[in-house]
């Protein structure tokens, strides 16, 4: 679950004001996360994908002074992210492009008894799927807003596109999404 922008806010101000290395450590266990998928969307590769978030938080932490005058921190890092990554895909070129369909989604669904956990597990598997068959932009939308808890503007901020393309790719990821899984389990 994403943590609140003013948890962020308290650790900005002890990093800036402190140089707090405790502050900066609990940043970076909440931003790593989602800055790893992010870049592996990109990239695809585990390696790289580590490396430019290391580096995004290894310049979070150089310009640790100026981070209070940025206004939404999570915003600030996936865009030095999608930075560092453009940057590096376009240094290497002649690599074959990238897709986003190798992502690890993690859904976590709350069940009481075996039947349920079977019931969820199946449904776990089955959105997983459809989530993997979504085009890329919509795959990449939609994970950000729904597993990263990004907003609108902030998911168009990274991604360079508008809130209403955002918008449009969230409304189409989830009628797909809806289609598969009422097919799958009989909702028509």
């Amino acid at each position: 679950m994403p943590k609140p922008a003013t948890d962020l806010s308290y650790l900005i101000c002890d990093i800036a004001l402190y140089d707090s290395e405790n502050a900066y450590e609990k940043l970076f266990k909440s931003l790593f996360p989602a800055l790893y998928r992010f870049c592996y969307y990109l990239l695809k590769s585990r390696e790289l994908a580590e490396e430019v978030a290391n580096d995004v938080m290894i310049t979070l932490w150089k310009n640790r002074k100026k981070l209070p005058e940025v206004q939404n921190i999570k915003v600030y890092a996936f865009v030095i992210a999608r930075n560092l990554c453009l940057n590096f895909l376009n240094k290497h070129s002649k690599r074959e492009l990238i897709f986003l369909e190798d992502i690890d989604v993690q859904i976590v669904l709350d069940s009481l008894n075996p039947e349920q956990i079977l019931i969820n597990d199946e449904l776990k598997k089955k959105l997983e799927q459809a989530t993997e068959a979504l085009p890329n932009k919509c795959k990449l939308v939609f994970k950000l807003i729904k597993e990263d808890g990004l907003s609108y503007k902030e998911t168009a901020a990274i991604l360079n596109i508008s809130t209403k393309t955002v918008d449009a790719h969230l409304v189409t990821a989830v009628k797909k999404l809806t289609a598969v899984l009422k097919v799958e389990f009989n909702l028509m």
